[in-house]
């Protein structure tokens, strides 16, 4: 039995690279503009939402870099129009 194709990890990583990096970013933005006494509650919420989106586009990304991979293992059909006479 032939088995389904897998996406690169190599290359997940590195397409997810950049989003994470933002993200990570974005997290200790997000603690720094909490007022002083209010850095969990002013920034709890923020964090926790942006890890949420992120949860997403990763498993979306592997999603579709696994179809992906899967697309690519199959060569092209030939239309009735491709047929040699």
């Amino acid at each position: 039995m032939e088995s389904t194709p897998k996406l690169s990890r190599e290359a997940y990583i590195q397409a997810m690279r950049q989003r994470v990096e933002t993200l990570l970013g974005q997290v200790a933005d997000a603690v720094n503009d909490a007022g002083p006494g209010q850095v969990i509650a002013g920034s709890e919420e923020k964090v926790r939402d942006l890890f949420v989106d992120l949860r997403r586009e990763a498993f979306e990304q592997a999603v579709q870099m696994r179809l992906d991979a899967a697309e690519a293992a199959f060569p092209p059909s030939t239309g009735p129009g491709d047929a040699e006479a």
